[in-house]
């Protein structure tokens, strides 16, 4: 599988990422291990997890992604084939479970260097590829708000956060940073602070992007491709909408919809129209659904990877398979005519 360089860190990742937030909930260790077994096999090698996870999260199960992450690679005998990702969690008005002294998570110096060394030992390995802040630490619109407001607040700076970035660098225990779930002027702000600071400049973004949010594209795409910091793109098949799963008022048992029912952003007005338009167009060219989102995803050029996610076997293999994909030029037009018409109904 092609490898595209992190930002300009000089890491190597496969241009799609496994993703493993269901890890501990949804599946159990023994398929967590399958799932990593198999996509290695199939030339993946960068993995992305978080502190938070599994999702949606819960005092009890905090940690175990990360967890049977690290017995795998342990069994294994592998991480030096792994680019390993993890996340370090966001302001919280409710989480309180992540800390020792029972604080509420936070993006300060002191919590990051508390989450680094929970994920290191839950990993079981001494450093941490690519580590990232989940989201922004200042109040603020997240997760499929629409508009803007000026919030007012407390926050850490984020010359601090990137100050304390800086050196884990330096001591070794990460090798690059991260942002998540960011904006355009959070990610200038994150490269600003990075050369004030004199240190490595953030790799990553790891936004939403698919074929119903492509909203990354009004801005940040432009940022990104002139400061040479790669998208990480999350939620490629829109939760699972853009399979056609849910069309129709369906609720497959097992789906994270009919288990948990976290999925508004992807529930919004217009959205079905826009999916069944997608889905039209992967029926007309007999292709797979969620190949033909997947793949979209995967070949824009901004994207350095694309994080899939799957909670059977049979998810994984369809997903990975979406890179043999030929997306015609037939085919891009119709999307582009679907997005004028629909545009960004989830974002």
């Amino acid at each position: 599988m092609d490898k595209r360089e992190l930002g300009n860190s000089e890491i190597f990742v496969s241009k799609l990422c496994l993703g493993t937030m269901t890890w501990g909930q949804q599946n159990s260790e023994a398929q967590g291990h399958e799932q990593m077994d198999y996509a290695l096999q199939q030339g993946i090698n960068f993995f992305d997890t978080a502190e938070l996870y599994p999702i949606p999260p819960k005092r009890e199960t905090q940690g175990r992604t990360e967890e049977i992450i690290g017995t795998w690679m342990k069994k294994r005998g592998n991480r030096q084939q792994i680019v390993l990702a993890s996340k370090v969690c966001g302001r919280s008005q409710n989480m309180d479970w992540f800390r020792t002294d029972g604080s509420l998570a936070q993006v300060s110096p002191t919590q990051i260097r508390e989450a680094i060394e929970g994920s290191l030992r839950r990993l079981q390995t001494d450093v941490i590829d690519l580590y990232q802040v989940h989201w922004p630490d200042r109040p603020m619109n997240l997760f499929g708000g629409l508009s803007f407001k000026a919030h007012e607040g407390e926050s850490n700076e984020i010359e601090e956060v990137m100050q304390v970035m800086g050196e884990l660098v330096s001591e070794g225990k990460i090798r690059s940073v991260g942002i998540s779930n960011e904006t355009p002027w959070g990610t200038m702000s994150y490269l600003k602070a990075s050369q004030m600071l004199g240190v490595p400049r953030i790799a990553s973004v790891q936004n939403a992007y698919n074929l119903l949010n492509r909203v990354f594209e009004t801005g940040l795409s432009e940022i990104t491709h002139h400061e040479q910091v790669g998208l990480l793109a999350y939620s490629p098949l829109a939760q699972g909408y853009l399979t056609g799963k849910y069309q129709n008022g369906a609720l497959p048992v097992g789906s994270r919809n009919q288990l948990f029912g976290r999925l508004q952003r992807y529930q919004t007005v217009g959205a079905n129209e826009a999916i069944d338009k997608y889905l039209d167009i992967a029926h007309r060219h007999e292709l797979d659904p969620a190949q033909l989102a997947l793949q979209f995803v995967t070949t824009r050029p901004f994207v350095t990877s694309n994080i899939i996610g799957a909670t059977t076997m049979e998810q994984l293999k369809t997903n990975i398979a979406s890179i043999e994909l030929d997306l015609t030029e037939e085919i891009l037009e119709e999307i582009e005519q679907v997005h004028l018409n629909h545009s960004n109904p989830c974002p």
